[in-house]
């Protein structure tokens, strides 16, 4: 769903909601960094349980068995923790999250589907699709999110996984 700018003269709801989901993803980032119990990685304990399904995204390994960047991988699994994940498939370098509504925003609601596209880690190597759904009566509508969403999260993504990757001793494949 390619997304359209902003214009200037966009309604007050869509600045509102696009707010509102920055401002939903930091929150998410700085709890996923401050809270939580600690492995002796220093990493915040998965908190859903696909997580647990990280094959092979452990230790000093730079590459999954897919052929996907393990930094990465673990890097979007964290960025995007404060989501629902409905399906996350390390060997193909797929993670898709469920719908989520903002506590404070119940007539709409966000989903994020990550590509994880190379054994490098690369900028490249990492494609974001972020979905918006507004509810107009009973309804759902999509509608576009933020033009700069999906590359405000890759930022945190990549940013994460170069901090993984340096206190592993930068070890890459």
């Amino acid at each position: 769903m390619p997304c359209r700018p902003a214009a200037s003269h966009a309604p007050a709801g869509f600045r509102r909601a696009s707010t509102l989901l920055t401002a939903c993803a930091s929150i998410g980032l700085l709890a996923a960094c401050s809270s939580g119990d600690r492995s002796d990685n220093g990493l915040t304990a998965p908190r859903n349980h696909l997580l647990a399904e990280d094959r092979g995204a452990s230790g000093g390994d730079a590459e999954l068995k897919g052929g996907v960047n393990a930094y990465l991988w673990r890097a979007t699994l964290d960025t995007l923790s404060f989501l629902p994940v409905s399906t996350a498939d390390a060997e193909g370098g797929i993670i898709l999250t469920d719908w989520y509504t903002p506590p404070a925003a119940h007539d709409e609601r966000f989903k994020v589907t990550a590509f994880i596209l190379d054994k490098r880690l690369r900028s490249d190597a990492l494609r974001l699709s972020v979905f918006r759904q507004i509810k107009q009566g009973e309804e759902w509508v999509d509608t576009p999110p933020a033009p700069n969403t999906a590359s405000d999260i890759a930022a945190r993504i990549l940013s994460r996984a170069r901090k993984l990757r340096a206190d592993n001793g930068n070890r890459d494949s």
